[in-house]
């Protein structure tokens, strides 16, 4: 059996990532597959990309890697951008919207936030409903096994029996349907969505960052055992706020509160 680090969420927490990519050594885990989101929020976004090119065997794009390094944000000034510079840009752009393989007899398939787009928010605890982001809530967890356009798949492709995602920042398993779907959390900016207090003493446990691994049968066909193994990993959390606080960034005090406490922060691309 072969075991799978599945990764996300790492939005420029190099410290958080080190800690993280430690632990799956330690593990002796090889394969290390990233479902997006390596820019954005914290303030060393290049040195994750780089450091994820030599680990990774897969690299998804995210909603965040998106706004940043399309196209049409080349003239939008945005900080992470020109950190980044244009060959990282280049290649975050580029990389691919969804990796699917089996594992003991279960097609697996994964992608950032969903098989319609790369915002929709599916989260089996809390809605979205009268917020800013109620219009990308995706309500039916069926939904997220579907083939779509945006996918490039058809009704005569297989739909998958497991789904892998990141984007909410916060782990989860769920079964449904005789299916099973679940969520990586994030590395860089983990989030526990009910908190609120960041002097709260417990927050200590949700900060931590997150991944999963999956163990199984690697490109097997085959019914066989499956396993899902959450892991939260501590990591210099301070280190982590220094950089941020000489920065610059203009959103850095949120960035900083979330991290501090796992608190839930807006989308603000810089």
């Amino acid at each position: 059996m072969e075991k799978i680090a599945i990764i996300s969420d790492v939005h420029g927490n190099i410290t958080a990532l080190n800690a993280v990519l430690e632990d799956i050594k330690n593990r002796g885990i090889t394969r290390i597959f990233c479902l997006g989101d390596y820019v954005i929020k914290c303030v060393h976004p290049d040195l994750v990309i780089d450091k994820l090119r030599k680990v990774c065997e897969v690299m998804l794009i995210g909603n965040s890697d998106y706004a940043i390094c399309c196209p049409e944000a080349k003239s939008k000034n945005f900080w992470s951008r020109k950190k980044i510079g244009e060959e990282r840009a280049n290649f975050i752009y580029n990389l691919p919207i969804f990796h699917e393989f089996y594992m003991s007899g279960h097609l697996i398939r994964l992608f950032h936030a969903s098989p319609y787009g790369l915002d929709n928010i599916y989260n089996p605890m809390f809605s979205n409903e009268g917020t800013i982001y109620a219009g990308n809530e995706i309500k039916n967890p069926e939904d997220l096994f579907k083939n779509t356009a945006f996918i490039g798949k058809t009704e005569n492709d297989p739909e998958p029996d497991i789904v892998g995602y990141g984007h909410i920042h916060t782990p989860c398993l769920v079964r449904f349907k005789n299916k099973t779907l679940f969520n990586t959390g994030s590395v860089g900016i983990p989030v526990e969505m009910l908190n609120s207090d960041v002097t709260d003493k417990s927050n200590k446990f949700s900060t931590l960052a997150s991944y999963i691994i999956v163990e199984g049968n690697y490109n097997d066909k085959n019914l066989g055992s499956i396993s899902f193994n959450f892991i939260r990993v501590p990591y210099n959390i301070e280190k982590e706020i220094k950089d941020l606080e000489v920065s610059g960034l203009k959103n850095r005090n949120m960035v900083i509160r979330s991290l501090k406490g796992a608190l839930p922060t807006s989308t603000n691309f810089n």
